[in-house]
């Protein structure tokens, strides 16, 4: 049986105040447990979803809907967020900076246990003391990602978090960030415009069409997890790529036709 879904977005718009429409009729369900990828175009409101679904954005038309478990205002659902940049605090170590959603719900007290355990999941145990300045790019990228979990959400939304990254740490981080999503069992929604990292992260893709965003087609990546640098090099995801990009330029043609 396929459970629930967490969010459901239906007939979702999204007109800006400068007149510009990002979503028209976007319509998603988000299951429990899927790592879900939106793929796209840039500007073709990948992002937007993101806030929406965050609370961070309201909708102009349609609606968005909570399963029961999560029913309640958007500062109390359980949601982490990884933005495109690291957005650290320069002057606080990693370890203030991983603290701080904690100490911004009034969790301060009981922070220590919490992101000891956010440090090590992401391989940061002995840069608690670090400054940002101090990181490389991957490492300040696994310090955000440690601050997202660190209040344990239900739901992670990522926007893009390794897109201005070199291509090696991208492939490690896209390999760290599959363990973590299996062993904590999250429900992860990604944004990228890239076919490749959509193919070897997701459980399933939903391929936009350029702005206004709307869905223009679901693949279901029916490829066994873990996947590790095996399955990046293999046929079965040569063949997964080829069937996204196909789809993400029909989407495209779909705009100029």
């Amino acid at each position: 049986m396929v459970s629930a879904p967490i969010v459901t977005l239906r007939d979702v718009g999204k007109t800006f105040g400068n007149g510009v429409t990002a979503l028209d009729g976007f319509d998603l369900d988000v299951r429990p447990g899927e790592f879900l990828t939106l793929l796209g175009p840039s500007g073709c409101g990948k992002s937007t979803v993101l806030r929406i679904i965050a609370g961070l954005s309201a909708v102009s038309g349609g609606r968005i809907e909570w399963s029961a478990s999560e029913v309640g205002s958007a500062a109390t659902r359980q949601i982490g967020f990884v933005f495109q940049e690291p957005t650290l605090m320069p002057w606080a170590t990693v370890e203030a900076n991983v603290r701080l959603p904690l100490k911004l719900r009034g969790l301060d007290r009981s922070s220590a246990s919490r992101v000891a355990a956010a440090l090590a999941r992401v391989g940061l145990v002995g840069f608690a003391q670090a400054y940002p300045r101090e990181l490389s790019g991957g490492m300040k990228m696994r310090a955000s990602i440690a601050r997202a979990l660190v209040t344990e959400p239900k739901l992670l939304l990522m926007d893009e978090p390794f897109a201005a990254l070199d291509e090696i740490t991208r492939f490690r981080l896209n390999r760290d960030l599959l363990s973590l999503w299996q062993s904590l069992g999250k429900t992860v929604v990604f944004v990228t415009h890239s076919v490749f990292e959509s193919v070897y992260l997701s459980s399933r893709i939903v391929v936009m069409s350029p702005r206004p965003g709307r869905v223009f087609r679901e693949i279901e990546i029916a490829a066994p997890y873990p996947r590790d640098e095996r399955f990046r090099t293999s046929s079965e995801y040569a063949a997964w790529c080829r069937t996204a990009s196909e789809a993400l330029a029909e989407a495209m043609a779909g705009e100029s036709s």
